[in-house]
């Protein structure tokens, strides 16, 4: 059985318009104009148990929204979700206790005291027994490696250490499903790093279903074989990670090494320079010329090393996003 069901879930806002000058604003006093903005246009998925799938998109794509009703925090416009067997907007004790919402961007934690007191509150709100209360927290400060921080006032935690905080904190209640909303958000490299490997072990040791939004593409790499993408509030893709490219990806890298001095001066011949340093050349070639394309260089050119392989994976998400911007102006125009 399904985590997460969605089907046709959509959510539509009504914005007032207002007019530009001092005669506009006094218009709007007498008569208001609204349009409707669809921040999620009807979309349709589903997350099986255990499952860690990646919610992409660009800004303003929907993805938030999605998570928020998800989550019972507002209300659809149409469709329908279940989530745990519940239906989230009718927003049941027994639900919010089976979930946890975490957003890069906001704090649940008390500023100025020590996170261990935040925590303690968590455990009145959810009614967890001390005992399992005090191993849940022994066993999360050791994975997430903050037992020594535990004492100190979170405004005095670096931005990596408050994150994985916010984590412990959201993971007391022990959820079956957990929703991330851009969890990196602002941190470097190896906090980053840090807080994917811990939820690749949480979600290994407990089975903890994971839906993830991230605009680092290494979260998403590191975590998820299953991705949804999502633009302007509609549902472009669905299937693994590694089909992204096949899809999307219309060309390829071939990457030449040529002896020193040795590159050919009408290179872009062959394909779009997509790289050059030294001797080493990387080209942009349509994936159904690669053959071609690599016989006339090896034919005419002395290459000491050739290899062939996918666009890097933020680039192939860029051009989805793009394309989908492009459809979306040209049904608006």
């Amino acid at each position: 059985m399904a985590i997460v069901e969605v089907r046709d879930l959509a959510k539509t806002y009504r914005v007032f318009q207002k007019k530009e000058g001092l005669f506009g604003a006094f218009r709007g006093l007498v008569r208001r104009e609204y349009k409707e903005v669809n921040a999620v246009a009807g979309v349709s998925f589903s997350v099986e148990p255990g499952e860690i799938v990646g919610f992409l998109g660009p800004n303003g794509a929907g993805k938030t929204t999605t998570l928020k009703m998800l989550s019972g925090l507002i209300y659809p416009s149409h469709g329908s979700a279940e989530v745990l067997g519940h239906v989230p907007w009718e927003r049941a004790d027994a639900f919010r206790r089976k979930f946890a919402l975490v957003m890069g961007q906001k704090n649940q934690l008390w500023w100025d005291l020590p996170a261990q007191d935040s925590f303690r509150l968590h455990r009145e709100i959810y009614s967890i027994p001390p005992d399992v209360f005090d191993r849940t927290v022994g066993d999360l400060t050791e994975m997430f490696e903050v037992g020594s921080l535990l004492r100190q006032p979170v405004r005095e935690l670096s931005l990596g250490e408050r994150m994985k905080m916010e984590l412990i904190a959201s993971l007391l209640h022990q959820p079956q499903l957990l929703l991330l909303d851009e969890p990196t958000i602002g941190l470097d490299v190896v906090a980053q790093v840090t807080i994917q490997k811990c939820l690749r072990e949480y979600n290994t040791s407990r089975g903890v279903t994971m839906l993830l939004t991230s605009h680092y593409m290494r979260d998403v790499e590191a975590l998820c074989k299953r991705v949804l993408v999502i633009t302007h509030g509609k549902l472009v893709y669905d299937g693994p990670l590694s089909g992204i490219t096949e899809q999307f990806g219309r060309d390829k890298l071939v990457h030449l090494q040529f002896e020193a001095d040795g590159v050919p001066t009408d290179i872009e011949r062959y394909g779009a320079v997509f790289e050059r340093e030294g001797p080493t050349v990387d080209l942009r070639v349509d994936r159904a010329k690669v053959a071609e394309v690599l016989a006339a260089v090896l034919d005419r050119h002395t290459v000491l090393d050739v290899s062939v392989q996918d666009p890097p994976l933020d680039q192939v998400i860029a051009r989805v996003f793009e394309e989908g911007k492009a459809r979306h102006a040209a049904a608006n125009a």
